[in-house]
């Protein structure tokens, strides 16, 4: 998109970077030096989650955090390949653009099958994993995100994402656990990206996928124990209305070098509402696993 005067350039200072591939622009973070953080958003939202960790990362790490094709500051072409193998084939260009190496990769949402995608093609370029509230296995019977696939796949479901930005303006609040703290500012940085109808493909796209791309997903966790052993923190919000404490049971059994924190108060998105924290958990994490190798 061109006006980003929107922006809070103190809450988001970082210069922008383009990285082209069939034919559109995808953005992203590239912030600090030092080994590289991949840092992975999900559905709504946009490198913009990921400011507070960054800022607290970039001294020591190389952060990048990209924007998926359809979200913040990425093209948003009508018509593009949305589905979430797609998304995952576009990362990995950009890893291999940016030739990153031993690469920990931070994700949440949709960002866990995108990112993990690339962890289990290459898992001998993944040093650690940081997964936050997401997923890796078909949600096929599970209430809220079949309905969700089954609503966002109707005629009358595109409809609303594409008329009313429905996600942003009705979804992505609910999942808050303390709504106090997403203020209008905050709101504003996640809505204005979708500015004009046809902006919202991505998100319809996604919200689809949820249940249309379950055989990839499976096809995925069929091959989870190509991860198992890399270095995982788990950071999870506990008041999710999405990913249960079950959820993050699964995740728990497949790491064999595990650490988790959860966050009682705090809803999908961590990022946000343990802002605080979040950041310098990753970095007390790796700074553990480099002492550990050393």
């Amino acid at each position: 998109m061109n006006d980003t005067s929107w922006i809070d350039r103190t809450a988001y200072p970082f210069a922008p970077h383009y990285f082209e591939i069939d034919g559109t622009r995808m953005h992203y973070v590239d912030k600090g030096q030092g080994e590289p953080i991949v840092l992975l958003h999900g559905t709504p939202t946009w490198s913009f989650l990921y400011r507070d960790a960054i800022k607290v990362l970039a001294p020591r790490y190389r952060c990048i955090a990209p924007d998926h094709l359809g979200f913040g500051l990425s093209d948003k072409p009508e018509g593009a390949a949305y589905h979430p193998r797609e998304h995952a084939r576009r990362l990995r260009a950009l890893i291999e653009q940016l030739g990153l190496r031993d690469i920990t990769l931070v994700v949440q949402d949709f960002g866990g099958p995108i990112g993990l995608s690339y962890a289990i093609e290459q898992p001998d370029n993944v040093r650690a994993l940081v997964v936050a509230n997401t997923w890796l296995w078909s949600l096929r019977g599970e209430l809220l995100p079949e309905l969700a696939g089954r609503v966002a796949g109707s005629q009358l479901g595109r409809f609303f994402f594409r008329q009313f930005n429905i996600e942003v303006r009705t979804l992505f609040r609910a999942v808050w656990a303390d709504k106090r703290k997403l203020s209008r500012t905050i709101y504003q940085h996640y809505l204005k990206p979708f500015s004009r109808p046809g902006d919202t493909q991505g998100q319809w796209v996604f919200a689809r996928e949820l249940l249309f791309a379950s055989d990839w997903y499976e096809s995925l966790w069929a091959r989870r124990d190509r991860i198992k052993d890399i270095p995982a923190l788990l950071l999870w919000g506990e008041q999710d209305m999405l990913f249960k404490a079950r959820h993050l049971d699964r995740w728990q059994a497949l790491f064999t070098n595990v650490q988790t924190v959860t966050f009682p108060n705090a809803g999908h998105y961590v990022q946000e509402e343990a802002h605080e924290r979040f950041g310098p958990l990753i970095g007390k994490f790796l700074a553990r696993r480099l002492e550990e190798v050393s």
